[in-house]
């Protein structure tokens, strides 16, 4: 028992190291932690020199740290500014999220993949990082032009809306096959789930806040680690009635993260609350994620399907472009900033491994096509710092790199 236990510490203790250094690096030369972190899991994991290895500890904290991350993701998510979001941004959203979608889901079809496989690719395909844009276009300096208010607004809902559909997905695939009474039971509970968290997020989360601020003016006994542990129980309420509705834990997350957001709470707690769950977040939970997520990638891809490979990230690349620069067009922007807006668009992250984690567990995806959907996630991530450069510069020569007076926010997720 005490040599198990040691063993699972030391193998924790090395995932975490391992984690910050390749971390650092990655941040180093301009790029998210994630991917730093999903290189240490393939170099040291069972794929290259054997060092880490699967555990149930690391499981079991992996499984949690894709739930506190999504409440984290939720919480940069402000519902008041995405429904404040401009036509352009909208559009944008809409067309980086139909097209790849499309695209992925009829390449899964193509590649006599089940349904479920296929939608499942389709939403990997459709899925983004509003941080990978943050970053890069803080890095730049262009987070006050046109085309970063374009960006990062339709990267917002585009994240909402893959979150949404995802929980479709879910429900479809549990049902097992297009049984339309089970499929009507089961979109039936999801609708449900949505209309309960509503309820709990715009009508009993300000309640609850203001109970406990009272209580911390009355009597001085609510204290800011009690304002985190009352949202942590928020959350997980939230997972579990997720789990009900035959939704997975981290709809539940995210759906909680952003009433959380949402709450009006004292900006101090709010600020505190905040900080710890990115803390956990980002330097416990999540780095352990993405390292075992490494575990479990394989290079036979490489030699066993890489003409499926080479194609699945040619339909990735060119879909998040196509369905961008398409819906742009009816808009303000000209025609090179749409295509621009297609690159920057093209950085997905956290959301894409989470799903294709989600439905390789799941047993809907095979570990090829895992794989497969992660090296799309990091090669993608990977080329918007030098597509959007040139795109910059592209606008730039052509006097279209247009500059507004308030520059948006930046998010802090992955």
């Amino acid at each position: 028992m005490v040599e198990t236990v040691s063993i699972d510490i030391l193998s924790l203790l090395l995932v975490l190291t391992v984690a910050w250094i390749f971390g650092a690096i990655a941040e180093r030369f301009g790029y998210p932690t994630m991917m730093g972190e999903l290189f240490a899991g393939i170099a040291f994991g069972p794929a290259l020199l054997g060092i880490l290895q699967p555990s149930e500890l690391l499981s079991v904290l992996a499984e949690f740290g894709v739930f506190i991350l999504m409440v984290y993701v939720g919480m940069e998510v402000d519902l008041r500014e995405l429904f404040r979001l401009g036509t352009q941004s909208l559009l944008i959203a809409f067309g980086a999220f139909v097209i790849p979608f499309g695209m992925g889901f009829a390449a899964g079809v193509w590649l006599d993949l089940s349904i479920g496989a296929a939608l499942f690719l389709g939403l990997a395909m459709a899925a983004t990082s509003l941080a990978t844009k943050s970053r890069i276009l803080a890095d730049l300096e262009l987070l006050d032009t046109r085309i970063a208010n374009v960006l990062l607004g339709g990267a917002l809902a585009s994240d909402v809306g893959v979150l949404v559909a995802f929980a479709g997905v879910d429900s479809y695939v549990t049902a097992g096959a297009f049984d339309p009474t089970e499929l009507g039971i089961i979109l039936a509970q999801a609708i449900g789930f949505f209309a309960v968290t509503l309820v709990l997020g715009y009508r009993f989360l300000p309640v609850a806040w203001r109970t406990i601020e009272r209580q911390r003016e009355r009597y001085g006994f609510v204290d800011r680690t009690t304002a985190f542990t009352f949202a942590l129980l928020v959350s997980l309420l939230f997972a579990q009635l997720a789990t009900l509705a035959d939704l997975h834990m981290i709809i539940g997350g995210f759906m909680a993260g952003m009433f959380l957001r949402q709450s009006d709470v004292e900006p101090g707690l709010y600020e505190h609350m905040h900080t710890v769950i990115y803390d956990l977040a980002m330097g416990l939970f999540a780095p352990v994620f993405f390292v075992t997520v490494g575990f479990q990638i394989t290079f036979g891809v490489f030699s066993d399907s890489f003409v499926v490979l080479t194609g699945l990230v040619t339909v990735a690349f060119l879909g998040k472009i196509i369905g961008s620069w398409l819906f742009a067009v009816p808009t303000s922007l000209t025609s090179r900033e749409g295509l621009v807006v297609g690159f920057g668009m093209n950085g997905r992250g956290t959301v894409e491994i989470i799903i294709a984690q989600v439905a390789f567990e799941a047993g809907v995806i095979g570990q090829s096509l895992f794989s497969i959907l992660v090296f799309i996630a990091i090669f993608t991530t990977a080329l918007v710092p030098v597509t959007v450069t040139w795109g910059v510069r592209l606008l730039e020569s052509a006097d279209e790199l247009v500059y507004v007076d308030a520059a948006p926010q930046s998010s802090g997720s992955e």
